[in-house]
């Protein structure tokens, strides 16, 4: 691997790494929610949860869309989630 490659992994384990935006994988594995929804069942603020979204959106872990005016989150995409479940698998085991 270059040292480019090995920089964007390192990134993207350190975004997985906080709890709080573990937190928020698990609940945007079950589907796509809206900043305040999630903020709800995290039992959260809207700012923090807003602040860790931005973080996890600029690693290509999140992205959104925006439907009035609301914003709906969901994971980037399969990697996203096969990456997640295998770590929970393996703390488990």
């Amino acid at each position: 691997m270059d040292d480019e490659l090995i920089e964007k992994v390192s990134s993207f384990l350190k975004l997985l790494s906080e709890p709080t935006r573990i937190r928020i994988i698990e609940a945007l594995s079950k589907g796509e929610m809206c900043v305040g929804c999630l903020a709800e069942e995290l039992n959260m603020t809207q700012s923090l949860t807003s602040h860790q979204l931005r973080l996890l959106k600029k690693g290509r872990i999140v992205k959104s869309r925006r439907a009035g005016k609301n914003i709906f989150y969901s994971l980037d995409d399969h990697h996203v989630y096969n990456i997640f479940k295998e770590a929970v698998e393996h703390q488990q085991h």
